[in-house]
């Protein structure tokens, strides 16, 4: 699947709990709600990472290791198309930054 296929897919995913929350709640959540949703799955990950590491235990670790991953990823491609960032340009712009960051702080440190 390409990044595009991905975030087309995350937007009709969005697109069903926007229903389902105006169902429940009378509204869609705003972005900082999904925001909020996204930092609370990043928090579950870090358990998980933590249980990973034997600080912590998990019941189907590897199972809920992936999930709470897609989960990260799904609320990163949500945001992205809400904020018209476009992940196709933008990724590989970000990734030529850090190279080049790594890069020079290897030199400084030789």
């Amino acid at each position: 699947m390409e990044i595009k296929d991905l975030i087309s897919r995350a937007v009709e995913v969005r697109e069903k709990y926007a229903e389902l929350e105006k169902k429940k709640y009378g509204k869609e959540w705003t972005e900082a709600q999904i925001m909020e949703g996204f930092v609370g799955d990043v928090g579950d990950l870090m358990k998980l990472v933590m249980a990973r590491e034997g600080v912590r235990t998990a019941e189907a670790l590897n199972e809920k290791l992936e999930h709470e991953l897609m989960d990260c990823l799904w609320s990163i491609l949500v945001l992205s198309k809400k904020f018209d960032v476009n992940m196709e340009t933008s990724f590989p712009k970000a990734m030529d930054r850090l190279e080049k960051r790594i890069a020079r702080e290897l030199l400084d440190e030789g």
